[in-house]
């Protein structure tokens, strides 16, 4: 009896396109992957990732129907709702596609979401073309490594694919080279701050003194230990010695001032300006306009996100990105002003529109009719703004 069962049929094709492949054989070209843990330690790509998905977990998904809102807003047992769609929008933004299994009742409907992560997941493509399935390995030991599992249920949500939309590609692929820099950069930095401060300054024997290399060290050695029991004294030498001490040369400062990382590069890759990672940014541009184009970036992520979920969900799901570049909503209520006082909206029109948003109670009460008082005392009703008030 054989040790190992093979299945009879393929699961599936595998979807691998022709890079991919060119770059397994060519396991020397190791600038084409970037690991995305390895990525979390440079400080703006930290900065970055951090920020896009704390700001599409801000945002608000709304679905039309109440059981599709429920798994939206309570997806997994296992945190909280802001913590898990965070995790997975950073995990869109590092590598290109994020996963999460269905757990569903015998009637079909969601009870949570297990997040997933890439390494776990392995996605094929139907031998009829008409679907994927995918081959998933759970964390929990009495479900384990599970086979041809339907894309339905899977939520599989991908940024820029180039195999019709079935695999997304990671956003890091194209800081391979630019990471390369930085950590060489990085290490003939340290390098050259090492020998710098490793040598202190150069003692010389005067006198024509003779003395071979080990003898040399030795008398380095003694010179460092002198100066340690010294207590930051002073030196002693005699005649035959002369201490000169080193100073750090203007190249080296120079090569620190070149080794800082900017995050222009970085922030372009995922469609920013780089004043959101704390850069200089346009200098032009107004707030207003920056936090336009800021939510335009949002929105092309926010595209990918709601297509997948409308998908799966069988559903129209939104996105609300607005109250992420107005967290306090003093841009939506100068709108509706504005909107109210050039005739485009009627009073009561805008007092819904507030309601509906929370800036207003909805038992608030009507407005009561101004009263003003003449030079000789007697009350008189002051004019309603209302258009039949006359």
């Amino acid at each position: 009896m054989p040790i190992f069962k093979m299945p009879k049929t393929s699961p599936g094709l595998a979807i691998n396109s022709e890079e991919d492949i060119m770059n397994f054989l060519n396991s020397q070209d190791s600038s084409k992957y970037v690991n995305a843990r390895a990525a979390l330690k440079n400080s703006d790509i930290y900065s970055l990732i951090y920020q896009l998905s704390g700001d599409l977990a801000n945002a608000q998904l709304i679905a039309e129907s109440s059981r599709t809102q429920g798994i939206l807003n309570h997806p997994t047992l296992t945190s909280n709702s802001h913590a898990f769609w965070q995790s997975m929008y950073a995990q869109l933004l590092l590598g290109g596609e994020a996963f999460a299994y269905r757990w569903r009742n015998a009637n079909g409907v969601d009870n949570q979401w297990e997040y997933l992560r890439p390494s776990q997941v392995t996605p094929f493509l139907l031998e009829d073309g008409s679907g994927l399935i995918y081959n998933v390995t759970f964390d929990e030991p009495n479900i384990g490594y599970v086979q041809a599992i339907p894309q339905s249920n899977i939520i599989h949500i991908r940024l820029l694919s180039t195999n019709g939309g079935k695999t997304g590609i990671s956003p890091l692929a194209s800081l391979a080279d630019e990471l390369a820099i930085r950590d060489s950069s990085n290490r003939l930095t340290l390098s050259a701050l090492a020998r710098s401060i490793m040598a202190p300054g150069i003692l010389s024997i005067t006198k024509s003194g003779l003395l071979n290399a080990k003898m040399k060290a030795k008398r380095s050695k003694e010179f460092m230990r002198q100066m340690n029991d010294s207590d930051n004294g002073p030196i002693v030498l005699d005649d035959l010695e002369k201490y000169t001490p080193l100073e750090i040369q203007g190249n080296v400062a120079q090569l620190l001032n070149q080794a800082s990382w900017t995050g222009a590069q970085i922030a372009k890759v995922y469609g920013v300006s780089d004043s959101v990672i704390n850069g200089q940014g346009d200098q032009q541009s107004s707030i207003d306009m920056m936090n336009s184009n800021y939510l335009q970036s949002l929105s092309r992520f926010a595209n990918a996100i709601v297509g997948e979920l409308s998908d799966k969900l069988a559903g129209n799901i939104e996105m609300d990105l607005h109250s992420v570049v107005d967290p306090t909503g003093d841009n939506y209520i100068k709108n509706i002003s504005q909107l109210q006082k050039n005739g485009t909206l009627g009073a009561n029109q805008a007092t819904w529109l507030l309601q509906q948003k929370g800036y207003l109670p909805n038992n608030l009460p009507e407005r009561e009719q101004a009263v003003e008082i003449d030079s000789k005392g007697s009350m008189r009703g002051g004019e309603d703004d209302d258009e039949d008030s006359n």
